[in-house]
């Protein structure tokens, strides 16, 4: 009776250890920490509920975080301040974009690289090139406007 007690005991913190481990891995591998490095800014017309926290990837790849959004009091343009990643030099002609993570996936800023080597953004610096958020019901009265044919109608 003893010894059964034992090799449950053994097997109940095997169990632990690989769930600890598991744990360990899916939180390195998620990328959910904040990334910390110099800041740059973009102004969209629309943000469709970006947070703060939310990830800038470029080609997929997790560069930064979303700091803060912020309404200009002057243009009424939603600026967007995130931290990119130190090592990581932005050209120029980068263009920012809020997109959806899917369906049900939270927004992120998408990064495109631009093709100017020689300019560079500066910490503090602005993204000029943005293209705003479409929601789902943008992108489902475009697809019927060019299936209608337009204006022609």
């Amino acid at each position: 009776m003893m010894g059964k007690n034992i090799v449950e005991t053994v097997m109940g913190g095997v169990v632990l250890l690989v769930a600890a481990g598991f744990l360990f891995i899916a939180l390195n591998t998620a990328q959910v920490k904040s990334v910390e490095g110099y800041t740059v800014e973009a102004a969209f017309l629309k943000i469709g509920g970006l947070q703060k926290g939310s990830d800038v990837r470029m080609n997929g790849i997790k560069i930064g975080t979303v700091q803060e959004s912020r309404l200009d009091p002057e243009t009424y343009d939603a600026v967007v301040a995130m931290s990119i990643r130190p090592d990581l030099k932005l050209p120029a002609d980068t263009v920012a974009s809020v997109v959806s993570g899917g369906l049900i996936g939270g927004k992120y800023v998408r990064l495109e690289p631009g093709a100017d080597r020689e300019n560079f953004v500066a910490a503090g610096g602005r993204l000029e090139n943005t293209k705003d958020f479409k929601s789902l019901e943008d992108q489902v009265g475009e697809i019927i406007f060019l299936a209608t044919g337009g204006e022609d109608q």
